[in-house]
């Protein structure tokens, strides 16, 4: 599982079979100091709950496929749980 935070949303008219209903964000995904790292993906909201600005968790490959009511649809990503708080000290930066 990986942190993200969730920066936008994508509309698709067409979903293949077992996407339908479900809500696909685009997120940014955070390295172990919650900054920016990598580039933003789509992901679908498992949850049925994430939007714009929420901190939330990410799963990918087979676990993004099982995280859906219907298992093994076509996704590589998956947000899975939404995070309320964090109560961890930011790792200090390398030297």
């Amino acid at each position: 599982m990986k942190f993200a935070w969730v920066i936008g949303t994508l509309v698709s008219t067409r979903k293949a079979e077992g996407l339908e209903g479900v809500k696909f964000l685009i997120v940014q995904p955070l390295d172990e100091r919650r900054l920016p790292s990598g580039e933003p993906y789509v992901a679908v909201d498992a949850t049925r709950q994430a939007g714009l600005g929420e901190l939330v968790f990410v799963v990918a490959s087979r676990e993004a496929a099982l995280a859906l009511e219907e298992s093994f649809v076509p996704v590589d990503a998956a947000i899975v749980g939404i995070v309320d708080d964090v109560h961890a000290p930011l790792l200090p930066e390398e030297e």
